[in-house]
């Protein structure tokens, strides 16, 4: 270990192998029976660097990113900090040690930063998910868990993934989007938004449906601002990321089982005590599994206006799939199941994200009912243009067919 910067160092060293040997000075220095505030921590590194660039010269901008980089990686999380804290960035996944990419405003590309070893990546990982109270290890490679700022992140351990970790974070705007902003950046037309601002105040029990990435979280956010203020919201959700501005809300999230395989609280569960808490409405930020059976019969028991998001390609495949979820509880027909989505469900909004990386409204249908074995579904608006009107749920929503 480097504990004197009195040793001959290159000049032509990159900045990485000096912020290396600042942090194991400053390391060296730290008095571990105290805690620093910030302003002490980076009065010491500034110090270190200091005597560094009377080694080495340097400009007065390596100083200043070499100071940021050994901080960030004491005080927050290392060379992913400014990657975490650029607004144009909407998602940052690592592949192990060979690469970091980006989607910036839409677009992938790769970053010059990468972690030196496995060994930095892992302790970093376990630094993120401590925080939140999640495990990740050996017998448990796969985590989900929520940042401080909001943000998802996702991770798998080596040797599940062969050159992980892999870890993969979606980060959420400070600043919530509005309907209004959808409609000027082309994400939905006026006459949909106003639709669903309708529906929405009518209580129709709304699905959002769509793949990775197309903005299911987010629309859901949008639209649940039209809740009146004066409804009770329970939001249920695996990782907590729905951001709503309501006073009378109560935000349920699942727990992974500890290390002995127990403790774990699972969607079921939440699902079913949420009904014990009076709520006006339930939003489930994603329906993956059998709890799909509890959502539905939640949705058939009063429980009008509530909303949930799903993976699928089309609103007709998110029927397909809530229907296989429900049937892995294994004590009800399939028959059963879609009697329930065909009474339970009155809208899908369907997302996409066309050629040019752009997330849009692709599809908005109506559940109609159940026939000849299959839910009936009336598309109203497709691509943006109205198709046709309510056919069966225009009671709901005065002024709309």
């Amino acid at each position: 270990m480097v504990t004197s910067l009195h040793k001959e160092v290159p000049f032509f060293l990159d900045i990485r192998y000096l912020v290396d040997i600042v942090d194991q000075y400053v390391n060296s220095k730290m008095d571990l029976t105290r805690e620093y505030s910030d302003y002490e921590l980076k009065a010491l590194i500034g110090g270190c660097v200091e005597k560094l660039a009377k080694r080495i010269p340097m400009s007065l901008e390596m100083r200043e990113e070499i100071l940021l980089r050994v901080f960030n990686s004491k005080r927050k999380l290392g060379i992913l900090q400014p990657l975490l804290e650029d607004v144009t960035i909407n998602e940052i996944m690592i592949n192990g040690t060979d690469a970091i990419f980006v989607e910036r405003n839409g677009v992938m590309e790769a970053v010059k930063e990468r972690f030196d070893s496995k060994d930095k990546l892992f302790n970093l990982v376990q630094n993120i998910v401590s925080r939140v109270n999640r495990t990740v290890n050996e017998s448990n490679p796969i985590v989900d868990a929520r940042l401080e700022d909001g943000s998802r992140i996702n991770v798998v351990l080596h040797p599940v993934a062969i050159n992980g970790p892999v870890v993969t974070i979606r980060k959420f705007s400070d600043k919530p989007f509005t309907m209004e902003k959808l409609v000027d950046i082309g994400s939905i037309t006026l006459e949909e938004a106003e639709f669903l601002i309708k529906a929405v105040r009518s209580r129709m029990n709304i699905f959002v449906s769509g793949g990775t990435s197309t903005g299911k979280t987010t629309f859901l956010n949008v639209i649940s601002t039209y809740v009146d203020k004066d409804e009770r919201i329970v939001t249920i959700e695996d990782s907590a990321e729905l951001m709503l501005a309501h006073e009378n809300i109560v935000r349920l999230e699942t727990r992974d089982k500890n290390s002995e395989g127990k403790g774990g609280i699972s969607m079921r569960q939440l699902i079913k005590a949420s009904l014990r808490m009076r709520p006006d409405r339930l939003i489930v930020g994603e329906v993956r599994d059998e709890s799909a059976l509890d959502m539905l019969v939640a949705l058939n028991s009063g429980h009008d206006g509530s909303m949930s998001t799903g993976h699928a390609n089309s609103p007709s495949d998110l029927l397909v799939r809530l229907e296989t979820l429900a049937l892995w509880e294994g004590n009800v027909s399939s028959e059963a199941i879609k009697r329930q989505m065909a009474s339970g469900i009155d809208l899908i909004v369907h997302l996409k994200r066309n050629h040019l990386m752009e997330r849009k409204v692709s599809e908005i249908a109506e559940v109609c009912g159940y026939e000849d074995g299959e839910v009936v579904l009336n598309t109203l608006f497709r691509d943006g243009k109205k198709v046709s009107g309510l056919k069966v749920k225009g009671y709901k929503v005065e002024g709309t067919e």
